[in-house]
């Protein structure tokens, strides 16, 4: 295959894409395929020749589609969803076709640029202060693990970026319960160990206990750790739980700890102006996290991280050696100096075409629709004798569980996700087995939520109330 030949695939693959999205509400959630099925249907060696395209797309349409779970589904409600809209596909079509290397602004200006200035946008769209900038990542978790390297070097007046930890004071990180397992693995990533990361006790809400923390850190400068940072949690992946950020910042302020706000899916929400007050006080932390891969139709990977004052992570990440000055200017960004990876892709391209071809308030609608249809059924599951809210809704996710336990639970999500209709996943809330419900496929309409309830009438048979 040449460059001759790509005009006529990439018509071919883009018809492709668009049946695709159109049949998915055609197709089970996730497949039904048995592991080792699919690498057992490939090759043992790779060709020695090259093969005819037209082989190749066959093989793609028998063997991938009915092997993958359809993230883009509009049933599916599992994790949190990873939303790929078509304009954002065509920027990354873009994109892959300049396939540029953007770690410097001389290796790409555009996109460095572009970058900023979707900072800016962003910025602005969730209701944060001037004065924050930033950078995109990957994903929340190196977002949030170059933030607790900066807490780290922060707190180690940046010695141990030449010295090591060894012989280095041990560091503590305060974070509630109801944080990411991608904190546990900042921690640990960062050298300063699983047993240092201090889960915080928890209100009746869900939000980390202020006296709880203040206490902890006490506790700790006595016994001769050196608190370094607080991460909280603004919309927990577990249950939606929010920390009261505004009753906990204080604690961190006067300890001189460096904050950072994981919202990888619930920041997404903050364009609308009714939201915020769930993150009240996150424009008051140093670091905040938010993926609008999950919930604005920006396909994954892109991963915002804004900061109130770069500086300190910069020193913490970055690194400039002879190879990659810019000799015309020094009064220029290099985004590889803001996270962990040298290497980065122009994500900030199929931002710039998201936002401009829906617009914030196209946005906005779907997102609140999505979290009043998500409510919505909440209220008619309350009708059904055999379930029960164990959460309650935040934003568009809740959790629920059959009557009966954790025996009965974990059969219904099971017979919920053979079936095929919806895709549902489970958490522990408190000890206890439940399902969680959450929506926000960027296709997804009401019908497709309530189609959550058809399914769990039918499983549980004929004697619920209609």
């Amino acid at each position: 295959m040449n460059h001759d030949d790509l005009p006529t695939w990439s018509a071919r693959a883009a018809k492709w894409a668009r049946d695709y999205h159109a049949g998915l509400r055609d197709r089970p959630v996730r497949p039904a395929v048995i592991p080792g099925s699919i690498r057992n249907a490939l090759p043992p060696e790779a060709p020695e020749t090259a093969e005819p395209m037209e082989a190749i797309f066959a093989d793609f349409e028998r063997l991938v589609p009915d092997a993958m779970t359809h993230w883009q589904h509009p049933r599916f409600f599992a994790y949190f969803p990873s939303n790929a809209s078509p304009a954002s596909m065509l920027a990354e079509q873009l994109a892959n076709a300049i396939a540029a290397q953007c770690m410097l602004w001389q290796t790409s200006p555009a996109a460095t640029e572009i970058e900023e200035r979707m900072i800016e946008w962003l910025r602005a769209g969730t209701g944060l202060p001037e004065g924050f900038s930033g950078t995109i990542h990957d994903s929340a978790t190196t977002a949030t693990l170059s933030a607790i390297l900066t807490m780290r070097e922060r707190a180690l007046a940046w010695q141990g970026l030449t010295q090591g930890l060894s012989g280095q004071p041990v560091l503590r990180i305060y974070a509630s319960a109801q944080t990411h397992s991608s904190v546990d693995k900042g921690v640990r990533l960062a050298g300063i160990g699983q047993d240092n990361l201090v889960k915080i006790p928890t209100r009746a809400d869900l939000s980390m206990d202020p006296d709880a923390l203040a206490a902890a850190i006490t506790a700790d400068r006595a016994a001769g750790y050196l608190p370094a940072g607080v991460v909280f949690c603004a919309g927990g992946t577990s249950v939606g739980a929010f920390d009261d950020i505004t009753a906990c910042l204080p604690v961190a302020k006067a300890e001189g700890l460096y904050t950072h706000v994981d919202a990888a899916w619930a920041g997404s929400a903050m364009i609308c102006p009714e939201f915020r007050p769930l993150w009240a006080g996150a424009e008051m932390c140093d670091s905040i996290v938010f993926n609008p891969h999950k919930w604005l139709g920006v396909q994954f990977d892109c991963s915002v991280q804004f900061l109130r004052d770069p500086g300190p992570q910069i020193r913490t990440l970055g690194l400039r050696p002879d190879y990659l000055e810019t000799l015309e200017s020094s009064d220029i960004t290099d985004f590889n100096e803001w996270t962990v990876p040298l290497g980065r892709r122009f994500r900030a391209l199929k931002l710039w075409f998201v936002l401009r071809a829906y617009g914030l308030e196209g946005l906005r609608t779907r997102l609140r629709n999505h979290v009043a249809w998500v409510a919505e059924l909440a209220g008619r599951i309350t009708t059904m004798p055999m379930l029960e809210i164990v959460t309650e809704p935040r934003l568009a996710l809740f959790s629920f569980a059959h009557v009966d336990g954790d025996v009965a639970t974990e059969d219904l999500i099971q017979r919920i996700n053979a079936d095929g209709r919806v895709y549902l996943t489970q958490t522990r809330h408190e000890g206890r087995f439940v399902i969680r419900m959450t929506a926000g496929s960027f296709d997804c309409t009401r019908d497709d939520v309530m189609m959550v309830e058809t399914v769990l009438r039918e499983m549980l048979g004929a004697g619920l109330k209609a």
